[in-house]
């Protein structure tokens, strides 16, 4: 990955798996489906002569406008799932992710509680998985979509291990 400003000197990230983007646009492709079919509503019935408000244009000019923007979405996924990555460093894992609102989160692994594999059901058809990291603040998840499922089940092992023993020093 080329360096940005977020990111720490000398890091060399690992990447997420490029078949990740078909999970995001199977996603994709769900909720424009449903909003798309919400918001054609008012068009069918117009048409049908149901209706005679909405005036026709703005009937099909609101599901056009949300297609549009869609669309463009959709052409910024691959992109995103390149810019999501992680890294190992000996005292903490980091994973930053962002195009427009680059970040990078610092975990130590002292601070993990425990550590999750999970796949939904295209993910698992792709063989991928998601590692989520929960930590001692209230609130804290941190997530590293779209892994090769052996390289979460390591990654899951790695991080297991190195927080036990960061715990088993305090």
């Amino acid at each position: 990955m080329p360096q940005e400003p977020v990111d720490p000197q000398g890091i060399a990230w690992t990447r997420v798996s490029p078949k990740y983007a078909a999970v995001r646009m199977a996603g994709w492709a769900v909720g424009t489906a449903v909003t798309l079919l919400v918001l054609s509503v008012p068009l069918v019935l117009r048409l049908a002569g149901i209706w005679t408000w909405p005036p026709l244009w703005l009937a099909w000019a609101v599901p056009l406008a949300v297609l549009a923007l869609d669309l463009v979405r959709l052409s910024l996924i691959p992109r995103q799932v390149r810019a999501i990555g992680y890294a190992e460093r000996s005292e903490d894992l980091l994973v930053r992710r962002g195009l427009l609102f680059q970040r990078v989160l610092v975990v130590p692994y002292g601070r993990m509680q425990y550590v999750d594999v999970a796949a939904g059901p295209v993910a698992r058809a792709l063989g991928l998985c998601e590692v989520r990291l929960h930590t001692a603040a209230a609130d804290a998840t941190i997530e590293i979509p779209g892994l090769p499922a052996a390289e979460g089940a390591r990654l899951r092992e790695n991080l297991t291990a190195r927080g036990q023993a960061r715990l088993a020093g305090l």
